[in-house]
């Protein structure tokens, strides 16, 4: 059992959960994950390892409760355990100094990029981090990114925080100023704003990595569900990634299997409203 230390919430839907877990702590590197299962019977679920502490043996993991099994985890509360914590698991994230980088997240997607942030300003690169959301109560972690960017940009939809667009806007400007065109990026977010930030930055060739989180059942490389097409191979997210070359990845392939079980996700997410409703009737 894994004990639940912090549960804060972030924005809506979105919690920062701290659990003791000493080993994963001490073994973890930036990129990785864990399979998280509340318990027995319920449903994996694959996490971003978004920061560890060895001192404390603790582990931070970023949640969007948006199905079923996450809204559980995230019920959890302080004192509370978690059943299985395994991990780490995934690639490393390839950390080098590349000079100039810019990291882009989209939406609850910058809760991933932080430990890739973290880990870049640790090899000495120059750090410009462009984070976006709908609005500003969908913008996260920007404190913690601003103290470990050169520079920090904001966009939010509708313009209620920083510049009013997207996060393509200002990796735009910077790519078409040789004066601050970065030599890597990095993009974590949904599937078609990393599509887009791919298309920008491949007629240019700079290099562009993109953090996956396909369907995955049991992060082992077995059952499969977590597969990609990246160039002529097909890959597994979970073993071989899950960071791949953007210019290589088949995101309309990635988004249509991201949607293969909306309709039975839906269907669990109403019967779990319906328990919930009949616990509290009683």
């Amino acid at each position: 059992m894994f004990e639940v230390v912090s549960n804060e919430i972030l924005a809506e839907n979105l919690h920062k959960m701290v659990l003791v877990a000493p080993r994963i702590a001490r073994a973890r590197k930036a990129g990785q994950f864990v399979m998280v299962r509340l318990a027995q019977g319920e449903e994996r679920i694959p996490l971003t390892i978004g920061d560890a502490d060895p001192e404390a043996g603790t582990i931070t993991l970023f949640i969007q409760a948006i199905g079923a099994s996450t809204r559980k985890i995230v019920d959890t509360p302080v004192g509370g355990s978690i059943r299985d914590v395994a991990g780490p698991l995934g690639k490393e994230t390839h950390i080098t100094n590349w000079g100039r980088v810019a990291c882009v997240g989209g939406g609850v997607g910058t809760a991933v990029l932080f430990p890739l942030v973290k880990a870049l300003a640790e090899a000495g690169n120059e750090i410009t981090t462009i984070i976006g959301g709908r609005s500003s109560r969908y913008v996260i972690l920007a404190e913690e990114l601003g103290a470990l960017s050169k520079n920090l940009l904001i966009t939010t939809e509708d313009g209620s925080l920083g510049s009013k667009g997207f996060v393509t806007g200002p990796l735009g400007e910077m790519i078409a100023d040789p004066a601050r065109a970065p030599k890597a990026v990095f993009a974590v977010g949904p599937v078609p704003m990393m599509k887009a930030v791919a298309n920008m930055t491949r007629e240019p060739g700079i290099e562009t990595i993109v953090s996956l989180n396909p369907i995955m059942i049991d992060g082992t490389g077995m059952c499969g569900g977590c597969r990609v097409q990246v160039g002529s191979e097909t890959k597994f997210a979970c073993v071989d990634g899950p960071e791949f070359d953007a210019h290589l990845v088949d995101f309309d392939g990635l988004s249509d299997r991201l949607t293969s079980y909306r309709k039975e996700e839906a269907l669990r997410h109403a019967a779990t409203d319906c328990k919930i409703a009949k616990e509290v009737a009683k």
